[in-house]
This record gives structure tokens, sequence and C-alpha cells, in this order.
């Protein structure tokens, strides 16, 4: 593409269509190799990270629908990597806690899975991986604004 050619944003869509596609193979092949499902993954690194979480809190922070989320805990405490406990403050509620399997199962599914991506990435500078994370950030919390109803396109020129 030459530099007169204005970069439209189907254009720019296409790209970033395709480069999520590609890394989204990288991180397919990561849980492959670590023998869980990228949706078991989400959960227990959400618990990794986190520590004891309930359903609901690892909902909002995983791209998980209430359906899949349910069949991944089902699954992940059938083979014994978490567990559900009561809470105290409501006993309705149930915490979920990493085992020490599946402790151990997913640090070293993450480690895999963080050196992939960093060599996905490695193609990129610190100040590229800066700049895009800012870019992809604004880009998409101004996307969600305008599904909100609260900007509209000609907000943004």
């Amino acid at each position: 593409m030459s530099n007169l050619t204005k970069l439209t944003a189907p254009r720019l869509w296409l790209v970033l269509a395709r480069s999520y596609r590609a890394l989204n193979l990288v991180v397919d092949q990561s849980m492959v190799a670590s023998g869980i499902c990228l949706s078991d993954f989400m959960v227990l690194e959400a618990l990794l990270h986190e520590g004891p979480l309930t359903i609901s809190e690892i909902q909002s922070k995983v791209l998980l629908a209430s359906g899949s989320m349910t069949a991944a805990v089902d699954r992940l405490e059938d083979k014994r990597l978490l567990v559900r406990r009561a809470m105290r403050e409501d006993r309705r509620a149930r915490l979920l806690e990493l085992t020490p399997e599946g402790r151990q199962l997913i640090k070293s599914a993450y480690q895999k899975h963080a050196k992939d991506l960093e060599a996905a990435m490695s193609v990129l500078s610190d100040d590229d991986k800066q700049e895009l994370y800012k870019r992809l950030k604004t880009l998409g919390l101004f996307a969600a604004e305008m599904l909100k109803g609260r900007h509209t396109a000609a907000d943004n020129r």
C-alpha cells in the first residue's frame, strides 16, 4: 500500500481480524500442549492470579458465557483441579479454589502460554507493544461506548 492510499476502517478491521486469528491459533496450540481447553484455562488462570473467586467474579474477568462457565467449572471440579466451598457470608454462594493439582497444572500451562505469546509478539519492540496496547485500548473503549449509545462515529472527527 502506498503512502498516498488512505487506510480505511474496513481495511484496518481486516488486519486486526487476521492478526487476532493468527494469535488465537498460537494460543490454541499452547492449550493443546497443556491438555486443557481454552475455557478451562481461563477459569484456572483467573484463580491462579486472583485467588479464590465466585463463578460470577470469574465470569466478569473472562470472556465466557454463563453456560460455558458452568460447564468449565463442572469439568474442572470433576478433574479435581478446583473445589467449591461454601462462603460464610452467603451460604448460597460458592467460592472456587484451586487444588494443589490445579495450581500445578495452570502454573505450567500459563508459563508455556506466556512464552508462546512472547515469541509470537517478538517482532514488536517494547515501545511498539506499549503503543499498540494504548491504541487498541482506546479503540476498544470507544467501540464499547458506541454500543452503549453514548458516542457516534462523528464524535471522533
